[in-house]
């Protein structure tokens, strides 16, 4: 009985080699020169020629290659005819914090109870994750790691995905609170004979007032003396001295006015709406209060019967036609699996109107100001990480968006996955290639 457990191990190991993570790259120690590609900066801008150099993990320069006598240096790649972005951002996403959602032990999307401010995401990231490593390949370099659940879910932290586990992925630890706003509407239950319809939620203001005294009796606790510890009201510092940002996940119009009213209630200087589906109705408050708004799923239905049938595309245009700084975030159903169909929901919103560069700032640099991460992040400039990729056609377009080198802090990434093995597999089997 023994020897069989022992066999059965083996196996289980075997089975967990063969399809493990790619090995993360190392550190880069040459220079790398990317040569003739388009450069799509990130921030409006495009250079037809570029000239790329990245060195000790940085972009050194980033310049017209007809107009400047910059020397090559190091590992010279030729991409003429090809395209460099700046690595894409997933903001809100629960990557690497669950793998199978019918397997238990392979979920820590969230606690126990309603408010957890303490929760800290990172610490359950999962950086062999095979969904992880399935966003590289589309050019998704980067997320900001989610938890859900409750009134105050807990803090995200923002992870690079090319890592052997949590503290090598981290890039900005603890960035954020997530607190999800009460509902003004609720549905009928069903099953227990009620209309099916929306309705009025009735315990809308006693969920609002419970969230203030949470935040209230912090403040008080936070400005006292603190001798005996409560570890919920210690994780909100950051909310009160400003080296947190709270994310309000909300939809509706009064949500959203409440939330902004709630921020100043309580002295919390920074705040972005996750979700804003009715944002568009309260643009001239967002921009008042400085407030992105990270917009909801653009391949998705619209919430109403009465809406506009592609309202969903066109949201983020109208957001950003009104002068509000908006990034896309892909929460809600298949979320961990779509999230590397970033680059192509922002070519949805570029289709429906909105300029492709501006659109391109929808996934990069404004999604990298939102986090407050955009001193490294988002753009292909002098000083920045060296986190970029080099794609065949145009990356916000699925059937041209063909990756041929990924780049993060000038590490050369495999662009193998789960997906590409499989590929080989079976296209072998049927004779689809050599």
């Amino acid at each position: 009985m023994r020897t069989l457990k022992y066999i059965l191990a083996l196996i289980t190991l075997g089975s967990t080699i063969g399809f493990a993570q790619q090995t993360p790259a190392p550190a880069q120690t040459e220079a790398i020169t990317i040569v003739g590609a388009t450069a799509h900066i990130g921030n409006g801008q495009v250079i037809d020629k570029s000239v790329i150099i990245m060195k000790e993990g940085k972009i050194i320069a980033c310049v017209d290659q007809l107009t400047s006598k910059i020397a090559y240096q190091g590992k010279i790649i030729k991409a003429e005819g090809k395209h460099v972005y700046p690595g894409i951002i997933a903001p809100n996403t629960t990557l690497g914090l669950q793998e199978i959602g019918a397997v238990r032990a392979t979920n820590d999307t969230r606690e126990i109870g309603d408010i957890n401010p303490n929760i800290r995401s990172l610490i359950a990231y999962n950086a062999e994750s095979k969904i992880v490593e399935s966003m590289r390949p589309n050019g998704v370099l980067i997320g900001q790691v989610t938890p859900r659940g409750g009134t105050v879910s807990g803090t995200s932290s923002i992870v690079q995905f090319d890592a052997w586990n949590w503290e090598d992925a981290a890039l900005k630890v603890d960035d954020g609170m997530h607190m999800n706003w009460p509902n003004t509407f609720t549905r009928g239950r069903w099953w227990l004979g009620e209309d099916p319809g929306l309705k009025p939620n009735n315990n809308y203001g006693k969920n609002v007032a419970a969230a203030d005294m949470f935040v209230a009796e912090s403040k008080a606790y936070l400005s006292g003396d603190r001798k005996t510890k409560n570890l919920k009201y210690e994780a909100m510092a950051g909310l009160f001295n400003g080296s947190q940002k709270l994310y309000v996940h909300v939809n509706d119009e009064k949500g959203i006015r409440d939330a902004i009213e709630f921020k100043g209630k309580h002295g919390i200087e920074h705040m972005a709406i996750v979700g804003g589906y009715q944002a568009v109705k309260v643009t001239d408050l967002l921009k008042k209060h400085n407030i992105g708004v990270l917009a909801q799923r653009v391949h998705r239905t619209p919430n109403s019967d009465d809406h506009d049938y592609d309202y969903p595309y066109k949201m983020a245009k109208l957001l950003v036609d009104a002068g509000v700084l908006v990034g896309l975030e892909n929460s809600g159903g298949m979320e961990r699996a779509n999230a590397r169909n970033l680059p192509f929901q922002a070519g949805t919103v570029a289709a429906h109107g909105l300029d492709k560069e501006e659109a391109l700032k929808l996934i990069t640099s404004n999604t990298a100001k939102i986090l407050g991460i955009d001193d490294r992040l988002g753009t292909l400039e002098q000083g920045k990480d060296a986190t970029l990729f080099v794609s065949e056609g145009d990356a916000l377009d699925m059937r041209t968006n063909i990756v041929t080198h990924a780049f993060i802090n000038g590490r050369e990434l495999s662009l193998e996955s789960h997906h590409t093995k499989l590929y080989k597999r079976y296209a072998k089997k049927y004779g689809q290639m050599d």
